[in-house]
């Protein structure tokens, strides 16, 4: 019995194919195959379909008594699976990208009206009928804290009070508090900072601030993020903010 066998009902097939799977691409084919992978002609899907069909041909036709080495072609099939595999995930993934970008802006909007902490250590007392009342604000803790303390300074620099918060737990912490001085007086109408300090871990730790403010408008981002325009002039992004009042 003759050793030789033929692929297909003809007994030919595509050289460009054969020399792919073997590895023994000459220069014209090379130039083909190159030109083929640069115009993204051949889909994983259809070299799929072309290396299981001679797989089955070549099971079909090889001689029983000296049988093919099938590990090669097996092995490029398997490869092209997980490319496949891969590009269909990408193309899930980037559907799924596309439906949290427009649920992210249609939750911002939501948000119009709404007081946020952000980010800012910039606080103002006002006075309205007869109440005296401050920006809304807080603190950011990254751990469980004790003796978490915020100074309130005024535009001349001096601290007018500070307030004990005492122990705390992680997180943002919202800060509600009359503006007084320290003896108790009603703080004039004006511009304050705040700054914080607490022991965190047992060492000593300098927390963020945080800040209210009314989002006045949302302006989607080509990155498909969400930026919120803020009553205080600042402009935001929606991950920034570290809470809702």
């Amino acid at each position: 019995m003759t050793t030789n066998t033929t692929i297909g009902s003809t007994g030919t097939v595509s050289q460009n194919l054969l020399n792919t799977m073997n590895g023994t691409t000459g220069t014209s084919s090379s130039s083909t195959a190159s030109s083929s992978t640069s115009n993204n002609s051949t889909s994983a899907a259809s070299l799929q379909s072309s290396f299981l069909q001679l797989l089955v041909t070549q099971l079909q036709n090889q001689d029983p008594t000296n049988p093919m080495d099938n590990s090669q072609m097996t092995s490029q099939l398997a490869q092209i699976n997980t490319v496949s595999g891969i590009s269909q995930l990408n193309t899930t993934l980037s559907s799924l990208a596309s439906q949290l970008t427009a649920q992210q802006q249609a939750q911002s909007a939501s948000l119009i009206g709404a007081t946020v902490l952000t980010p800012g250590n910039s606080v103002t007392v006002s006075n309205s009928s007869g109440t005296d009342t401050i920006t809304p604000f807080g603190v950011t803790l990254s751990g469980a804290a004790t003796n978490v303390q915020i100074q309130v300074t005024n535009s001349s620099g001096q601290v007018v009070n500070t307030i004990n918060l005492g122990k705390e737990s992680a997180g943002t912490v919202p800060v509600s508090w009359t503006p007084v001085d320290a003896s108790g007086n009603a703080l004039p109408a004006g511009n304050y900072t705040i700054a914080a300090s607490a022991t965190i871990g047992g060492s000593p730790a300098t927390p963020s601030t945080v800040t209210g403010a009314v989002v006045e408008g949302v302006l989607p981002q080509s990155s498909g993020n969400a930026n919120l325009v803020l009553s205080n002039g600042n402009t935001v992004g929606l991950s920034t903010v570290a809470g809702i009042l």
